[in-house]
């Protein structure tokens, strides 16, 4: 349990509210998957301006269960932002998608989310 995220923030702003804690994690899993296909998605099409909203999106929520890669979804949102053509963010990219991906498995299993 909590190997891929942290639910410190998650507790404190659910004030420890354990019906809230599984709400949160519920909607983690029902919508970031599709937030991440998207952003997928942008990213290869060299979407700049999705992929800019989808990372900005994703960012409070990938803050607030900790899953550790908050500074590459910043490199992905600015590369969106700034159009940065030049800039290859692969590597940072794959790293942001495979937290993502391992988070929302993790959460699934340990809240019992099918």
């Amino acid at each position: 349990m909590e190997q891929h995220y942290k639910l410190f923030r998650v507790r404190e702003l659910a004030d420890n509210d354990e019906d809230f804690i599984q709400a949160l994690a519920l909607t983690f899993t029902e919508e970031v998957p599709e937030d991440l296909e998207v952003l997928k998605q942008a990213v290869q099409d060299k979407n700049y301006y999705t992929t800019y909203q989808i990372a900005h999106k994703l960012k409070p929520t990938v803050d607030l269960f900790e899953l550790g890669v908050l500074d590459d979804v910043i490199v992905v949102q600015d590369w969106g932002k700034f159009e940065q053509t030049d800039k290859d963010i692969t590597s940072t990219f794959n790293h942001v998608v495979t937290a993502i991906e391992l988070a929302v498995s993790e959460i699934k299993s340990d809240f019992d989310i099918s």
